[in-house]
């Protein structure tokens, strides 16, 4: 089994649920070579070889490894005092106290659990990410995929963005890699097709009424005539080599999904994401995968419409099923952020901030992902750990020290909170009730 307090960190991380094969991503077993490759420490202050092991596991996963052993389930009782380093050594100090709060409030014994925060109170946070590099072979490998040349279907939906939408097709113009198709759903009131005359692409154009963006993601895919998908945005900017880097990519660990990484503009790409690794997450606007997933998992779910979390259910669902995603840092692309269009029009730009006071905190689909993926219990603890920061301003999302703030504010507003939050949970059950909207491939 894991270490249980990631339920109260991270619950709804891909990595907490068991794969369809009833195991889960993180290795069960390390070499010395790996040991040293990856630059894992064994922590002789756990109780048992056991955690150890664990904890090595969960450093490997962290630095970088792609491996394919993986961990099957164990029903063992981890000693709460493990529980409690393990969340000191990597995270903020803040969510070891943020756990033992957790754990009183749901009648755990508070004299233990006091007891097992404070025997590890010594235990400082390690330091991660100081110096992960990816192999050397990546500069070398000569990619037979890529000298196979398959056609590429490249998907970019649009709305109402033609001045970003048309730095994002000149960039395709550059690509070093010549087949492949561009599929452009436009949805825009001013809808205009002469726009697309100007490009030196095999542009599929489909016009679609009806504002939604997973429809028009599905769509495109019915329409790809490539086996090999790409996934891109009306408002990002992308290498030269985006399509070839992709490529490599899915060749060189043997995936089925290169998850591209963003960054916003005139920022450099986040260090935890400047390294090959099993993907966290999954995102529609920078991502390249074989055709044939969606055979199997089906096409993106539509109850998000208008919503958030689309792409995340579909890479959980790619998760569960056993496909291998690798978090590509070197096919990254820039986040231009653009002001107008897109979802922004559709009112669910932040999924836990709304525009208006009685609104739904979360966007509705949020909660819907969480319950019916993760269930009601860890969709609560995600509650608990999303809603106080989402009270204080956007741009200090992130912001640790001012999480303390956030709960202050949510006890002074707990009746409006509450009364959206409840909101968001009815509107999440008709979700649940009326089931999936995933049609298949």
């Amino acid at each position: 089994m894991l270490f249980k307090f990631l339920k109260y960190i991270q619950p709804t991380s891909y990595f907490i649920l068991p794969r369809k094969d009833n195991t889960f991503i993180f290795p069960s077993q390390l070499t010395t070579s790996d040991i040293l490759k990856f630059g894992l420490e064994k922590d002789d202050g756990y109780s048992n070889e056991h955690i150890k092991k664990l904890d090595l596991s969960w450093q490997a996963i962290q630095h970088g490894y792609t491996g394919d052993s993986v961990l099957k389930p164990e029903v063992s009782l981890i000693p709460l005092a493990d529980e409690y380093r393990f969340v000191r050594k990597y995270f903020n100090p803040v969510w070891a106290t943020y756990c033992l709060g957790v754990r009183i409030v749901s009648f755990n014994n508070p004299f233990k659990e006091i007891k097992a925060w404070w025997q590890t109170s010594n235990v400082n946070r390690k330091p991660f990410l100081l110096d992960v590099k990816p192999s050397k072979t990546w500069f070398t490998f000569d990619s037979a995929l890529v000298k196979k040349a398959s056609k590429i279907s490249v998907i970019i939906p649009t709305l109402n963005r033609y001045e970003y939408l048309e730095k994002v097709l000149q960039d395709f113009e550059r690509q070093d890699y010549a087949n492949f198709e561009v599929i452009v759903v436009d949805q825009s009131d001013d809808y205009n097709p002469a726009f697309y005359k100007q490009f030196k692409l095999d542009i599929k154009l489909i016009r679609q009424e009806e504002k939604a963006l997973w429809l028009a993601r599905n769509t495109a895919i019915k329409e790809a005539t490539g086996d090999i998908i790409g996934l891109s945005e009306d408002d990002v900017r992308i290498q030269h080599d985006w399509l070839t880097t992709h490529l490599k990519c899915l060749d060189y660990f043997n995936a089925d999904i290169s998850a591209g990484v963003f960054y916003p503009e005139g920022n450099n790409i986040p260090k935890e994401r400047s390294y090959f690794a099993i993907a966290k997450q999954f995102a529609t606007g920078n991502a390249m995968l074989y055709k044939k997933v969606f055979e199997e998992v089906g096409l993106f779910d539509r109850q998000f419409e208008k919503g958030r979390m689309g792409d995340g259910a579909f890479g959980l669902r790619c998760y569960l099923a056993g496909y291998k995603s690798i978090s590509n840092p070197y096919a990254s692309c820039i986040d231009v952020k653009a002001s107008t269009g897109g979802l922004r029009e559709l009112g669910s730009w932040d999924a836990y901030r709304p525009t208006k006071w009685l609104a739904p905190r979360p966007v509705p689909s949020v909660l819907y992902f969480y319950r019916k993926y993760y269930g009601n219990t860890l969709a609560r603890f995600a509650l608990l750990k999303s809603v106080p920061p989402s009270l204080i301003p956007y741009q200090y999302k992130g912001n640790n020290k001012l999480l303390i703030l956030g709960f202050l504010v949510a006890l002074v507003l707990f009746p409006l909170v509450l009364f959206q939050v409840m909101k968001s949970w009815r509107l999440a059950s008709k979700k649940l009730k009326q089931g999936p909207s995933i049609e298949a491939h």
